[in-house]
């Protein structure tokens, strides 16, 4: 239940209610960098420092407290880098460290990302009796040749072992595929989708294959399928999943019903999230302003960053005009689109503000709106950045 306020001055901007608030942590640490990869992952060289982290994670969610006095945390994603490098000890430490710390709702859902090299059976054990109760695999793909393009450090024997020892210990886990890759074909495609299905998970978040800036294939690009059949692999999956009894609930995001991401959609409605970790950020609302934090990136600069007092590199306020942006940045990712009364209780402003700018999207096909809700249409799913481009701020 959000945390209920006074109700704004009319005179004044203000939010009625504290969205709900998640937890976001950090691990940056991975056996080897992809060369696609854009997140804040460095490769081990002398093994992950596990009791100093989390001691300091512990002590960067205290720093956090001041903020978030009488809220309830609803979730946990603890996202790398690759966090299954981490022991099941290590986890059973930090997890019992966050519930002395904060209000933590009894049932929340506490996902940790794990990609198939680092699976041990008895590891992944320890993770579910630690309190860990949904996983997000990271397979990519189950051909031999492409999880070799893109730099993964498993091939795909150890992605069915990893899924048979998660699905042993796990009821809720996620597998992400991605598609465009490097020379894949449709049929590559699908056969990934199929194999995918097969395993039967409760959630699965397939990708297209993006150049990132900053990363080897930015500098170096592969050979990528073209638009045409990057579109027509996209179709082809989500007329599959569809009739494989996945819902389809954001751009790259489907869920047997009832398995929809919880954290996920905490972001994707515009909640709040405190961001602990290397490189982690935070999104935080109060009666009067919403703050965005950032904490130091490099591993070495935190550990040093933190063990001083101070963690965040940089805090800021996020603007009136900023703020009708960010919330359809979010929510426009949605497929069922949002109740125009969620804009107001996000962003403690009124539809009109952007008026002009969801007519214009009306009248061009990229949306559709009723007195109540607004949805992205399929043009504008497709056109996703276009639709979301006329939501910025003027400079």
């Amino acid at each position: 239940m959000p945390t209920i306020l006074q109700p704004a001055s009319a005179a004044t901007w203000g939010l009625t209610a504290l969205p709900p608030l998640s937890l976001y942590i950090h691990f940056p640490w991975c056996v080897k960098k992809c060369p696609y990869c854009d997140f804040n992952s460095h490769s081990v060289r002398e093994g992950v420092p596990e009791k100093q982290y989390v001691d300091l994670l512990l002590r960067d969610l205290e720093s956090c407290l001041p903020l978030m006095w009488g809220r309830q945390v609803n979730t946990i994603f603890m996202g790398g880098g690759t966090p299954s490098l981490f022991s099941a000890e290590a986890m059973e430490e930090l997890l019992a460290g966050i519930r002395a710390r904060v209000r933590l709702q009894p049932d929340a859902e506490i996902t940790m990302e794990a990609n198939p090299g680092t699976f041990e059976a008895d590891k992944f054990a320890g993770y579910r009796a630690a309190g860990i109760n949904r996983l997000s695999i990271g397979i990519q793909s189950f051909n031999a040749d492409h999880l070799k393009a893109l730099g993964r450090i498993h091939n795909d024997e150890e992605a069915h072992k990893a899924i048979e020892i998660a699905r042993k210990h796990f009821d809720n886990f996620n597998l992400d595929i991605m598609y465009a890759l490097p020379k894949q074909t449709l049929e590559q495609a699908m056969s990934d989708i199929d194999s995918a299905i097969a395993a039967k998970p409760t959630h699965l978040s397939a990708y297209h294959l993006t150049l990132e800036p900053n990363t080897l294939f930015h500098r170096y690009p592969p050979a990528l399928p073209d638009d045409d059949a990057a579109a027509d692999m996209q179709d082809a999956i989500e007329q599959h999943l569809a009739k494989a009894g996945f819902e389809h609930y954001e751009t790259s995001a489907f869920a047997l019903p009832g398995r929809r991401a919880k954290h996920n959609l905490n972001y994707w409605t515009f909640g709040d999230y405190l961001g602990i970790g290397a490189g982690a950020h935070a999104k935080i609302s109060f009666p009067d302003k919403i703050i965005r934090q950032m904490r130091y990136k490099q591993p070495s600069e935190y550990l040093a960053q933190m063990a001083a007092g101070n963690a965040v590199q940089t805090e800021e306020k996020v603007t009136l005009e900023q703020l009708p942006f960010e919330f359809m940045l979010n929510a426009l990712r949605l497929i069922d689109g949002f109740d125009i009364d969620l804009f107001t209780q996000r962003t403690g402003l009124p539809l009109t503000k952007v008026i002009h700018e969801v007519e214009r999207a009306v009248t061009d096909g990229l949306i559709t709106r009723d007195l109540h809700h607004i949805q992205p249409s399929e043009r504008g799913r497709r056109f996703l950045n276009t639709l979301l481009e006329r939501f910025l701020p003027e400079q």
